[in-house]
């Protein structure tokens, strides 16, 4: 369990200089109160680290902020100051951040909230097709607080740049289109992280523009290991696929865990585009449809 108090005690190497301000401007003796007079954030993304800025007067390292666990692995910039603290954590919940700055007694100085968004990723394609070559951008919006390890787990490939140059390498009309997993000539890319546990029974659904992690078919003689097989690979539901729905644990489905916002005319696009069978694969596009990259952009 994450902790729910960010203890801001400022004793790691990184930020002695901030003691040592502190106590050069007169703050070490307690003559004035700290004062917080706002709070604002200059980055604040879902999984990623947040640069929160705390402004005020006699600012000192004995404070303490509580953001309610949404926050961990705090720390101080060393160009913090008496008047300006620059707080570093890792995000990890969405919606309303409360923040919480006490005085070293305890007592409440400053109360406020801040609004981490649901994280959203650009998904940038390449189409090449007879008519010549295409780009265009998927917006994807994920739900952590329903799919908490499948977002993750998605994030984590999208934040190490896993996806580059990867393609969508099964595309099936009135169904779906697959990527994530291959890149040209049908070479599996290196790199995949552990499986994950199957977040299906969740109560989001596999309609049209959802996004959903690829797993191995059912196996009646391994259904819980044909269940958490999830790695890299995704796909973008471009009907609505109720029958991918958990229906029970010999029938566990495929976990959505977002919904395209704005693009979904790509996979409209590549779901056009001709397929055969090669090297075993079935409904390959004949030319590439290529991923070019997937950023966190929220």
């Amino acid at each position: 369990m994450p902790p729910r108090f960010l203890l801001l005690t400022l004793k790691s190497v990184a930020v002695l200089v901030v003691a040592a301000q502190l106590l050069a401007c007169g703050g070490g003796g307690n003559e004035f109160p700290p004062v917080v007079t706002g709070v604002s954030a200059r980055t604040l993304q879902y999984s990623r680290t947040a640069v929160i800025n705390i402004g005020g007067n006699d600012l000192r390292n004995s404070m303490t902020v509580d953001t309610g666990g949404a926050c961990t692995n705090p720390s101080f910039a060393a160009s913090s100051s008496t008047s300006l603290v620059v707080l570093n954590c890792t995000v990890v919940k969405v919606g309303a951040m409360p923040l919480t700055v006490k005085d070293s007694s305890g007592k409440v100085i400053y109360q406020s909230s801040l609004t981490v968004p649901q994280p959203q990723v650009t998904i940038a394609t390449t189409i090449t097709s007879s008519s010549g070559t295409s780009n265009g951008a998927v917006v994807v919006e994920l739900d952590p607080a329903v799919a908490p390890v499948t977002v993750d787990n998605f994030l984590g490939y999208v934040n190490r740049g896993f996806y580059s140059n990867t393609l969508f390498h099964r595309v099936i009309p009135d169904f779906m289109v697959q990527g994530g997993g291959y890149t040209t000539g049908l070479v599996k890319k290196t790199g995949q992280l552990a499986p994950i546990v199957l977040e299906s029974n969740k109560g989001l659904s596999n309609l049209r523009g959802t996004i959903a992690m690829a797993r191995l078919g059912d196996d009646p003689k391994d259904p819980e290991g044909s269940a958490n097989s999830a790695t890299s690979e995704f796909f973008i539901n471009v009907v609505d696929n109720l029958f991918l729905d958990y229906k029970s644990t010999a029938s566990p489905g495929y976990a959505v865990f977002g919904k395209v916002v704005k693009g979904m005319d790509v996979p409209d696009a590549i779901i056009q585009q001709t397929t055969h069978s090669i090297s075993g694969f079935k409904d390959v596009p004949v030319t590439d449809m290529t991923i070019t990259s997937i950023r966190q952009t929220q």
